[in-house]
């Protein structure tokens, strides 16, 4: 009997907040002052997993961190809201990872010293995990260099078991977007990458193309596009789009992942699909009032008033590109 509703496979980091303004570093030794900054929870798994315990789902985490005061930092606070870290992994004479995200007025850059992030196997996580979990989500898949390999014969087994499974892939350090994961698709059922994401993955021209591209590898894509909202393209041709809630974002880090936890949440508690888009789409906005990734997550009451203001469409299904034309891509 599963008693995990979500168990996260994630990269484990915190964040440092840098608030630039209309600074702009400076190399030779220059010293600016910025407006804020603040050391905070980080990482696209770990973000997503507070997110859906906010809502109120069971969530563990599965992941790396060195022996340092940060990966105590790190797991502390993911107790603290609500996330079961007993499938967590601290390494001996380890550094945990960090990333510094300079924010400007609605842009950023983020640079990451990895530390222990692309250190999760599939031999990391316990027979025990898998069979109590409902679904098993993957972040920043192009991070986790130590994955790659074990997560089909993962994902097949989690399947087989019952449980439905996810990635969002994040952005690739690398640039390839390959990796092995066109050839995962098939035992992904959602599919989170943003539009940039989306296009690179695919080798598509537009979102609409990409996103069928992707279904027609078998995964459900569900592509993230901001202010714009998102869209949803399921490999059985649906294909739905929703609005994104007016507001005036404080600080942007994670909203993405507050999405997948919305999306994620949603699902798992039985709610629809034109639901989880709306409460993903809320919770994604609610996330941009605070710093950092999990300071104005969502309770499932503050999403669901959100939620209900917002607009789901069908859209007649994108033909996918023709076997040769992605053969082309690859």
């Amino acid at each position: 009997m599963a008693d995990i509703d979500l168990l996260v496979l994630g990269e484990l980091n915190a964040d440092v907040i840098v608030e630039c303004g209309d600074v702009r570093p400076s190399f030779g030794q220059v010293e600016d002052i910025v407006e804020d900054a603040d050391i905070v929870l980080g990482s696209s798994g770990a973000i997503t997993a507070c997110g859906a315990a906010r809502l109120g789902a069971r969530v563990a985490m599965a992941g790396v961190v060195g022996d340092d005061w940060l990966g105590a930092f790190v797991l502390e606070n993911l107790r603290d809201r609500g996330v079961d870290t007993t499938y967590c992994v601290r390494r001996p004479g380890r550094r945990t990872g960090m990333s510094i995200v300079l924010g400007a007025r609605g842009d950023r850059s983020i640079l990451t010293f990895p530390g222990e992030i692309g250190r999760l196997s599939a031999a990391d996580v316990p027979e025990a995990a898998l069979s109590a979990a409902r679904h098993v989500h993957v972040s920043s898949y192009f991070l986790q260099y130590d994955l790659w390999e074990g997560l089909p014969a993962l994902f097949g087994e989690a399947r087989r078991r019952g449980a439905t499974t996810s990635v969002d892939p994040n952005w690739d350090p690398s640039r390839s977007f390959a990796h092995g994961l066109p050839e995962l698709l098939p035992l992904v059922d959602y599919l989170l990458p943003n539009e940039a994401e989306a296009l690179r993955i695919s080798g598509e021209a537009t979102v609409a193309s990409a996103a069928a591209a992707l279904a027609a590898r078998g995964a459900c894509a569900v592509v993230k596009r901001g202010a714009d909202g998102a869209l949803l393209h399921h490999p059985d041709g649906t294909v739905l789009t929703v609005t994104a809630p007016h507001v005036s974002p404080i600080e942007t880090t994670g909203a993405g992942d507050s999405f997948d936890a919305g999306l994620l949440a949603t699902l798992l508690a039985g709610g629809d699909v034109p639901a989880a888009l709306r409460t993903a789409s809320a919770c994604g906005a609610l996330s941009t009032q605070g710093i950092g990734g999990t300071a104005a997550q969502a309770t499932a009451e503050q999403a669901g008033a959100l939620a209900g203001t917002l607009t789901v469409t069908a859209h007649p299904p994108q033909p996918g590109p023709t076997p040769s034309e992605r053969e082309t891509h690859q």
